[in-house]
């Protein structure tokens, strides 16, 4: 587990110092600043887990520094600790007002110090499961509300069709009408599948190994064997892959994901284009190449959320998939992302540890 983070933004070297060596020791990250515009700074490139920040400091003032911190988004739910030798319930009242979550006065006593940073880093550690959490529950509800309607609604008319047929004793269409059945059932099993994936991301711990990707993918393949054929996908593979580390099971749901969205949304007929290759970073990226429409801006700066689909008319893609593949990823240490022009087709891509970092 990394260590957490601390921010002490104090113009008093003296106080630095004690706090910097008291920190280091309970196993904390420090960084210092010895004023707002120099925290300011730090905060463009660092982003730490909370944040002790002295009011009477010359120039921009712990209160100012506190306001250009509220505003940027990514830190305007760090937690902030005031420290001031102020010993007034009026300057308490502003900061925690503005946002700050505790108030501690001088001279600093470190082992309150410490028990405040742990109260608080707890507390804020609570509240990103909560969102967490919150966040999964809002997937499900709208995988149940919207993904599960329409593949029931399909399967009950063509159910209905199927027996007025038999009734009828008429068997001319009953082949059509259950392999429609049979898709939409199959539809309800992935997103099943994928539902109970989300649920195993959040408390499943895995250890990374070496993957074979050459197998993973193809058994990605097998799971989509019938897209293969109802859309006519040509699909061209390495020789060779670049061996990454991660969790087989994890990454072929990737691999689905990606190769299915590249069938639904490829040209006619979708030829998908399948490599790899080792960055200079020790990461290994892979990717997905199509021959599709290409995708705006817009729809680029929205895939990875739940609940959105590439195209509306053309396929019904489920709004799950993309966001747990940058689950999935993240929580194997990688990145994710698309290259895409419109009319130029789209790259799908993921990063993973390749096996030279380990």
């Amino acid at each position: 587990m990394s260590k957490a983070s601390v921010l002490i933004v104090d113009d008093n070297t003296t106080n630095l110092s004690l706090l910097f060596e008291a920190l280091q020791a309970a196993d904390y990250h420090v960084i210092v600043a010895q004023d707002g515009a120099s925290a300011l700074e730090r905060l463009r490139y660092t982003r730490p887990d909370i944040i002790l920040l002295d009011i009477m400091m010359p120039g921009m003032d712990g209160y100012e520094t506190l306001r250009h911190i509220k505003v940027h988004p990514a830190h305007q739910d760090t937690p902030v600790i005031f420290m001031t030798a102020v010993h007034d319930a009026h300057y308490e009242v502003k900061g925690l007002e503005m946002g700050a979550v505790d108030y501690i006065t001088k001279p600093l006593q470190m082992e309150l110090v410490l028990a405040r940073l742990h109260t608080h880093l707890t507390l804020r550690n609570l509240q990103k499961s909560l969102q967490e959490q919150n966040a999964d529950l809002e997937a499900y509800a709208h995988t149940v509300a919207h993904d599960l309607k329409g593949p029931l609604a399909v399967i009950l008319g063509h159910t209905e069709l199927i027996a007025s047929e038999l009734a009828a004793h008429s068997l001319a269409h009953l082949e059509a009408d259950f392999a429609q059945v049979q898709s939409n059932v199959q539809k309800q099993i992935n997103i099943i599948n994928e539902l109970l994936l989300l649920a195993s991301l959040r408390k499943e711990e895995v250890q990374p190994t070496p993957l074979n990707m050459a197998d993973i993918v193809a058994q990605a393949q097998r799971q989509l064997a019938h897209m293969v054929t109802e859309h006519q996908v040509e699909i061209e593979l390495p020789l060779s892959w670049a061996v990454a580390w991660g969790h087989a099971p994890w990454v072929e749901e990737v691999w689905v994901n990606y190769l299915s969205n590249g069938m639904k949304y490829g040209g006619q007929p979708p030829r998908l284009l399948v490599g790899s290759a080792l960055q200079p970073d020790g990461m290994v990226r892979f990717w997905v190449q199509d021959n599709g429409r290409g995708l705006t801006a817009a729809e680029k700066a929205n895939l990875f959320a739940e609940f959105t689909r590439l195209d509306q008319t053309r396929a019904q893609g489920y709004g799950l998939g993309l966001s747990i593949v940058r689950r999935i990823i993240h929580k194997l240490g990688g990145e994710v992302g698309v290259n895409s022009e419109k009319g130029q087709g789209s790259t799908f891509y993921f990063t993973l540890p390749g096996a030279e970092s380990k």
